[in-house]
């Protein structure tokens, strides 16, 4: 209820400038984003999440990025809460430079999708996103990577996640490794992935999604700090 009272206000304060696409039915993450971006008649599409705190310097400096620098991909760090937004428990950190930033993306996500800012051209061109259950945001940019887009993360936080139980809990279980597992595989098929690398995650992955969600808990902690 909150979140369509808060629509309701802004779409009364910017009329016709916010656009708001509703879905009579749930047609899964991959495809409302394409319906998304499809209808977007901006070429710079910034990702928002209902549950997540955009700070309010974000859109000012990303843009400053795209004004200064020749990239089609812009993101940045986050940092994740349980209860309090300004208690911020943990950061997923990515790399700055786009050499960093593929090497990165051979075992884990490169871009926070949340704090993504991206050019509408280069999203359409390589597909738009998968129409998978998880993982769409990670197959996207490494359809970008392999398309030589230019992909840029701002090294600080600019988006706080909140990172509850129930948040947690999605990530484990079998079925999510199942996923996961499925993800690694596209990516040996398109030659993003070497062998021994889809094996090496895929490996990894049936780990950690299968263990306890405390532990699992302590091991993304871990991870972070790598």
């Amino acid at each position: 209820d909150g979140l369509y009272q808060a629509i309701g206000e802004w779409k009364e304060r910017l009329a016709n400038t916010l656009q708001v696409v509703s879905l009579k039915e749930n047609v899964g993450v991959g495809t409302a984003k394409n319906i998304g971006i499809e209808v977007c008649d901006c070429e710079l599409i910034a990702v928002m999440d209902t549950d997540d705190v955009s700070l309010p310097k974000r859109f000012e400096k990303q843009l400053s990025v795209f004004e200064n620098q020749d990239v089609d991909v812009c993101g940045a760090w986050i940092g994740e809460f349980e209860f309090n937004e300004t208690q911020i428990i943990s950061y997923r950190r990515t790399p700055e430079q786009h050499n960093e930033i593929v090497a990165f993306a051979k075992g884990r996500s490169p871009v926070n999708h949340v704090t993504a800012m991206y050019k509408k051209s280069w999203v359409l061109n390589v597909g738009n996103y998968a129409k998978y259950r998880t993982n769409e945001d990670y197959n996207l940019f490494v359809k970008l990577i392999m398309a030589e887009a230019k992909i840029y993360n701002l090294q600080e936080s600019l988006v706080s996640v909140r990172m509850g139980n129930e948040q947690q809990m999605r990530r484990g279980g079998l079925k999510n490794a199942m996923f996961g597992a499925g993800v690694q595989v596209d990516f040996y098929k398109m030659g993003f992935l070497s062998l021994f690398e889809m094996i090496r995650n895929v490996s990894v992955g049936f780990v950690v999604r299968m263990l306890p969600n405390a532990l699992m808990k302590v091991v993304f902690k871990m991870i972070r700090k790598l």
